[in-house]
C-alpha cells in the first residue's frame, strides 16, 4: 500500500536569493514552479549575487499581482512587468552552468543598485533550455531555472521538528527555502522518496540537498547566526556535505495545491 503525505506549504522565489512567496497553489513546470527563480541579480562582472555574500537580500520582499512583480525593501517599493525585458542577451554563470539571460530594464537595475549599494542588473531567463544542469548523481541533464542546481526542493515537517528539538532557539522552515513542504512521519524520510505524485504531477527524487552558510541567515532580520548549520553538521554530515531536504524534478506539468496528497510510487 502506498504511503500518503499531505502538502502543507508551497513557496516560490521569483528573484534568486530574495525572500519567497507562500502560495496556496502553483503550476509545476520542467524548470520549476511558474515564476520561481526566473530572475536573478548580477554584478558589474555579470556574476550572480546571492545572500551568501549579501545577507540584506533576504529583506527584499516580492509579490506578484496583475502580471507584475512588486518588490518592497524597508519603506521603498518598485515594480516591473513579468513579461518585460530588453533585447540584448547576456551569458552568465550559475555555479558551473552557463545560462542565457536578458536584462529586465535599466530602471529596475538602477533601483536595486541604489538599495544594495553597488552596480547590479536584474536579469531574466526566458525559456526552457537557456540553462542546462548535468546531474553527476543520475547522469542526466535537466533544463533548469536560475536556482542553485535543481528545480524543486522538498522538505518533510518531521525533519524540521527533529532539528528544532536539538536547538536552543527554534527556527522556521523559511531558513531552508523549500518549494514544497509535506507533512511527514519520520525525520528525513523524504531523502528516500524515489518517485511520487502530487495531484497529476509526477516527481522524481534526484539527491538530498547539501546546505551552505546561507541557512544561518535569519530571514526575519538578515542577521547571521551560528545555527542551524552547527547542529546539523553533527548528525547530517555525509561526505563533507551537510544535508537537509531533497532535490527533485517534475516529469510533467500541472497544478499542485496545499492539501494535495503526495503518493509514493516507488
Amino acid at each position: 500500500m502506498s504511503t500518503v503525505h499531505i502538502v502543507k506549504e508551497i513557496y516560490i522565489y521569483p528573484i534568486k536569493s530574495l525572500a519567497g512567496i507562500s502560495c496556496q497553489s502553483a503550476l509545476a513546470e520542467e524548470m520549476g514552479f511558474e515564476n520561481d527563480r526566473r530572475w536573478m541579480l548580477i554584478d558589474a562582472e555579470n556574476q550572480m549575487i546571492t545572500q551568501r555574500e549579501h545577507r540584506i537580500m533576504s529583506q527584499f520582499y516580492p509579490k506578484i499581482l496583475d502580471g507584475k512583480i512588486g518588490i518592497t525593501f524597508k519603506d521603498q517599493k518598485h515594480e516591473f512587468s513579468i513579461n518585460e525585458h530588453l533585447d540584448n542577451s547576456l551569458e552568465v554563470n550559475v555555479w558551473d552552468d552557463k545560462s542565457e539571460v536578458v536584462e529586465v530594464n535599466q530602471a529596475t537595475s538602477k533601483w536595486f543598485s541604489q538599495h544594495l549599494g553597488f552596480e547590479c542588473k536584474l536579469v531574466k531567463i526566458l525559456k526552457n533550455g537557456d540553462r542546462k544542469h548535468e546531474s553527476s548523481r543520475v547522469k542526466e541533464t535537466f533544463n533548469v531555472s536560475l536556482a542553485d542546481g535543481y528545480p524543486y526542493l522538498l522538505i518533510g515537517t518531521k525533519s524540521l521538528d527533529f532539528l528544532n528539538d536539538k536547538l536552543d532557539e527554534e527556527i522556521t522552515i523559511k531558513r531552508f527555502r523549500p518549494n514544497i513542504v509535506v507533512i511527514s512521519e519520520n525525520p528525513h524520510e523524504e531523502d528516500d522518496f524515489k518517485s511520487f505524485t502530487i495531484g497529476k504531477v509526477q516527481f522524481k527524487n534526484i539527491k538530498p540537498c547539501g546546505r551552505c552558510i546561507m541557512v544561518n541567515n535569519d530571514p526575519e532580520n538578515g542577521r547571521l547566526k551560528k545555527e542551524p548549520l552547527k547542529t546539523l553538521s553533527k548528525y547530517r554530515n555525509v561526505n563533507n556535505s551537510v544535508l537537509f531536504g531533497t532535490n527533485i524534478v517534475s516529469l510533467n506539468s500541472g497544478n499542485i495545491t496545499v492539501g494535495d496528497e503526495l503518493i509514493l510510487t516507488n
